[in-house]
């Protein structure tokens, strides 16, 4: 039976929320289409780039992201309480950001005019910041805005109308850390796992690989190299400073052997930001990039359809550094790799899905207790 959202999203009980949204059909729309015999990749790269976008404008971080061939996964934090503390002049801007807005709003926010408004503009302009910063910090309204642009930019390149996206985005709620460390890795190694991409950083248009890409270009410019914009959504193509420049290794080219050394030796460790405005939240994601790396890569290998059973046997001592029981992370692993519900984090919300013989979960811990080998046996 379908619920309603405010039941899915209550901010009085948890700030973040896994998000999917697929595409009608479930049909290859951002992908190859093999019964058209089309590629519709870059529009790949038209909702990476309108999703770093919105995530600047609204009060939700993002803290991962995959864009698939038909689907998308989120892992967001909506903060209110960062909306509530923007003056009326920083609302109304962030909203014509996306929207033009009634003259009012312009006048006021000229000073050139806003002497010269009456009280009852001046209302009508209270009314609509109230409004505004309420949608500013609404999942519903960030998911409506990035769908529809998406929509209406391949409908018009189509030539058609109608849907795009199959229904409403599908969102689970994030109730504690270790669920939101399983459900992070578990986005940025979508590609991955669908085995469509070997490494991290070669899984295109996810946030682990911008990331990858961020901590390259930092390691680029510590060593005199230039970076070279490209025309695709991915990150960026290393140059060598020379006077005769030649591209080389780019990040769909393999690992590199410093590169997982480097990020796991820098000194102090880089905190995990949010895509958006990182300034505006530096403590929003509980982990630093250091671990979060060590653990995306050791999962990595596990769950590569071609690679699983490879996994570490340090993965424990990974997690136990961050704080996290092994067994609750594989819980949480089992418990996404089904899908199942739309809450996931509590241990008793766990016991009873259990005490209640739910098959699907079940089933997901199964998987992902013979999946993560040493970790899985010691739940």
């Amino acid at each position: 039976m379908t619920r309603p959202r405010a039941a899915l999203v209550s901010l009085s009980d948890t700030p973040w929320y896994h998000v999917v949204t697929r595409c009608v059909r479930r049909a290859y729309l951002c992908g190859f289409d093999r019964l058209t015999g089309r590629s519709f990749e870059h529009r790949r790269g038209w909702v990476e780039l309108r999703l770093r976008q919105l995530a600047g404008v609204f009060a939700i971080d993002v803290a991962a992201y995959a864009v698939m061939s038909n689907h998308v996964h989120l892992v967001v934090r909506v903060d209110a309480d960062r909306a509530a503390g923007w003056s009326d002049t920083e609302v109304l801007r962030r909203w014509r950001c996306l929207f033009r807005g009634p003259v009012v709003v312009e006048r006021f926010l000229s000073p050139a005019t806003r002497a010269g408004m009456t009280e009852a503009e001046l209302e009508v302009v209270a009314g609509l910041v109230a409004t505004y910063r309420a949608r500013l910090a609404d999942l519903s309204w960030f998911m409506r805005i990035l769908n529809e642009s998406i929509a209406r930019a391949a409908n018009r390149e189509d030539g058609v109308r109608g849907r795009f996206w199959e229904g409403r985005f599908r969102s689970q709620a994030i109730l504690d850390e270790t669920a939101l460390l399983a459900v992070m890795a578990y986005v940025d190694l979508n590609p991955i796992r669908a085995g469509i991409a070997e490494t991290p950083e070669e899984s295109a248009h996810t946030g682990i690989a911008a990331r990858i890409a961020a901590l390259r270009a930092d390691d680029a410019c510590a060593s005199g190299e230039v970076l070279v914009e490209t025309d695709e959504a991915s990150p960026a193509v290393r140059v060598a400073a020379s006077p005769e420049t030649k591209a080389i290794d780019s990040p769909s080219d393999s690992r590199s052997d410093n590169l997982w050394e480097t990020a796991l030796n820098r000194l102090p460790s880089a905190p995990l930001l949010p895509f958006g405005n990182p300034a505006e939240v530096p403590a929003a994601i509980p982990f630093t990039f250091d671990d979060y790396l060590t653990l995306v890569d050791s999962l990595g290998r596990a769950l590569h359809p071609r690679k699983r059973g490879s996994i570490p046997a340090d993965l424990p001592d990974v997690l136990t550094r961050l704080g996290i029981a092994p067994e609750r992370f594989v819980e949480h692993a089992g418990f996404l790799l089904k899908g199942f519900g739309v809450a996931i984090g509590t241990p008793e919300r766990l016991a009873a899905l259990a005490a209640r013989r739910e098959c699907r979960y079940l089933r997901g811990l199964g998987r992902a207790r013979a999946l993560f080998g040493q970790a899985g046996r010691a739940a």
